[in-house]
Formats: C-alpha cells, sequence, structure tokens
C-alpha cells in the first residue's frame, strides 16, 4: 500500500509539472525513502512519461507535434535543478553567458557555469555541464540576472566591452533588475563596476 501511495503521490507532482521541467530524485526526497522513489521513477521511465537524462536526473518530455518526437533536454533548466538540488548558486560562464544575453550566437556542447559548490561535471547526452567553483563572495547573495551579467563582462574582457554591447545588456534589464544590479555588484573588479554604471546609468538608476 505504501508503494501504491509513494506512486500516486509522485505522478500526481510530474502530471503538475510543465513538458520540459528538469527533476532530480532529491525532489520527491519528503514523500517516501530512496529505493522506493527510485523504483517509481523507473516505472514511469520505462512507460515514457518521464525520460532518464543523467543518473538520478529526469526531464517532463517536451513532444513537438512538428518533429513528431520529444524536444530535446533543456541543458540550462538541468543545470539549475542540479545546482537547487544540492543548494548551490550558480550563473552561467563564457560564451553561454553571453548567448543567453544575446552577444553571441555561438552554439556550445559544453555549458560551464561558476558555482559556490564544488567542481562538478555532468554529461548529458551529447553535451557537458561544468561547474566551477568560485569564492562564496563573487556569487552567494546575488541575483540570477547580477550574475549572468557579471560573468558576460567579464568573458568580454577588459576594455574589449562596446557601447552596442551595453546596449544590449540594458535591453535584458528591467527597472527593479538594474537597482539590484547597482547594489550587488559593489565588490566586483573596478572595471566592471564602471560598465556596469554605463549600462545603468541611461535608465536612470541610482544607488
Amino acid at each position: 500500500m505504501k508503494q501504491k501511495t509513494t506512486m500516486a503521490q509522485i505522478q500526481n507532482l510530474i502530471t503538475n509539472k510543465k513538458p520540459g521541467t528538469v527533476f532530480t530524485i532529491r525532489d520527491f526526497q519528503d514523500i517516501g525513502d530512496d529505493p522506493a522513489i527510485r523504483q517509481c521513477l523507473k516505472r514511469l521511465t520505462d512507460n515514457g512519461t518521464i525520460r532518464r537524462i543523467a543518473p538520478g536526473i529526469y526531464d517532463k518530455p517536451s513532444f513537438n507535434p512538428f518533429l513528431n518526437e520529444n524536444e530535446a533536454v533543456d541543458i540550462y533548466q538541468t543545470a539549475k535543478s542540479i545546482a537547487r538540488t544540492n543548494s548551490w548558486t550558480i550563473a552561467p560562464s563564457g560564451n553561454i553567458a553571453l548567448n543567453l544575453l544575446g552577444l553571441s550566437t555561438q552554439v556550445s556542447s559544453s555549458w560551464s557555469f561558476v558555482s559556490d559548490g564544488p567542481y562538478k561535471k555532468y554529461n548529458i547526452g551529447s553535451n557537458t555541464i561544468e561547474f566551477k567553483h568560485r569564492a562564496n563572495r563573487e556569487i552567494t547573495g546575488m541575483s540570477e540576472k547580477t550574475l549572468l551579467i557579471i560573468q558576460a563582462l567579464k568573458a568580454l574582457g577588459k576594455g574589449q566591452v562596446t557601447d552596442a554591447q551595453l546596449a544590449k545588456i540594458q535591453k535584458n534589464l528591467t527597472g527593479n533588475e538594474a537597482e539590484k544590479l547597482l547594489i550587488e555588484s559593489r565588490n566586483a573588479s573596478a572595471w566592471i563596476i564602471e560598465a556596469i554604471k554605463r549600462i545603468c546609468g541611461e535608465m536612470q538608476c541610482t544607488k
């Protein structure tokens, strides 16, 4: 009876998730013990309700009727799911940060993130997710958008940031996000702070 109850609860939670949602075994830890959860998830994988994308990591596939197949796994959501499960703060770095802000069209199978957790690497199909450790003061306590912009500026490099690139970053910001950006970036490198002031200046942001 307990096993059926565990399955019913897991099925209900998954039914309410949006297609493309990524989750881990730990997301169900308050429902039952680990062996029971694993058995339920295996059954749901076998019948096609969910998809196992890596050990302990699953998604609810999003079906594309035009292609008549499931969409590819959302790698960014996978990274955020892993981080959430482990209580890490993460931020896309390098070309991934540039791509998410519209500053690059380069597509890579290697997804790099800075993290306040340990160094970890995951293989998700043909893609790789790599978490690189950074000191807490560089990451913890910042909003997702602030972290993304700081990492994008670092990827562009000191003295290499153009007005056009700053304008593109600005378009990704709401007024509230810009205010947070100014406050949360106060301990960043001087040149990054100056670039952020230029981004927010035309939005009439104040400290």
